[in-house]
């Protein structure tokens, strides 16, 4: 006797196939590269003006994915077209993290009207429960289990590098030590996949 088919179990799979790519990993840890850099640059900057720095690389490293994705992986794995249901999965992940982002703009605006009033641990926690929260939402919607590894990197970074700099053996209050490793492992995972999915997926030969 055969076994069923799950037509929802096989669209998980085929998307999971057709985005886990590593380069969104490599995004991801890109993006924490803020951490790590725009402490020293705020010394100079400012601390608005070393964040928006960080635009144009992001930028460059979107259009880097996109061109890669296009003419790499496309051409090895082809694309796919998903049913209602995932795009309605996707739908409302965008929407909730929409909202937890509007949340999170609220709280940024709240800290730094209030920044003399709040004591300094209230940031990192605030800061790690967000990043959990928005790992662990990317993880539940887009079924990436890994996702749930880095919410929980991402949630303890903030109060290590806390500890590290109240230690006297870190400065920037940790940050550019504790994101510099987090990212490093986001980037590392991610150009792994990357590496493991050109090795399993060759070009085909009327493309190359």
């Amino acid at each position: 006797m055969s076994t069923p088919i799950s037509l929802r179990e096989t669209e998980r799979k085929v998307f999971r196939a057709a985005t886990n790519d590593g380069l969104t990993d490599v995004l991801l840890g890109c993006f924490f590269l803020m951490f790590v850099i725009a402490p020293f640059l705020s010394e100079y900057w400012g601390d608005f003006w070393s964040a928006a720095a960080f635009l144009p690389f992001y930028g460059l490293i979107w259009l880097g994915i996109h061109l890669a994705r296009k003419h790499i992986i496309r051409p090895r794995i082809g694309s796919a077209e998903f049913g209602p249901s995932r795009k309605a999965r996707l739908k409302s992940f965008t929407v909730v993290m929409l909202v937890l982002n509007v949340m999170a703009f609220v709280l940024g605006i709240f800290a730094f009207l209030n920044f003399a009033d709040m004591p300094l641990s209230t940031y990192p926690i605030v800061l790690g429960v967000m990043l959990l929260t928005g790992f662990s939402l990317g993880g539940y919607f887009l079924d990436w289990p890994r996702l749930y590894l880095y919410g929980l990197l991402t949630a303890i970074a903030p109060l290590i590098g806390e500890w590290l700099w109240n230690e006297g053996l870190a400065s920037h209050h940790g940050y550019p030590v504790v994101f510099g490793v987090t990212s490093g492992i986001m980037i590392l995972t991610g150009l792994f996949i990357f590496a493991r999915l050109l090795l399993a997926h060759p070009l085909p030969a009327e493309e190359a």
